[in-house]
């Protein structure tokens, strides 16, 4: 799907408000998320690599949090809506 912010999907079918922007930035895919409940999380929040994202998922898991990041971040999907864009 795309809107004025670019390419998204819906990580949360419990909260189909929010959204996952997802670019190709020179190869490496990147993230962004959107939550109009809170408008300042896509304001201080710039895009994410995926790397990244996968870096603090450990640093969770180290911790014993019981959160996983990953969980809103699907890499798949953003493979697939990039090349149908």
């Amino acid at each position: 799907m795309k809107d004025e912010r670019g390419t998204y999907y819906t990580p949360s079918l419990q909260h189909p408000e929010v959204r996952m922007y997802v670019r190709d930035n020179e190869g490496i895919i990147e993230f962004r998320l959107y939550n109009p409940a809170e408008p300042i999380v896509w304001e201080k929040h710039q895009w994410v690599p995926y790397e990244a994202i996968q870096q603090a998922a450990e640093m969770y898991k180290e911790r014993g949090t019981g959160r996983n990041p990953l969980a809103l971040y699907d890499l798949d999907i953003a493979k697939k809506l990039l090349s149908d864009a």
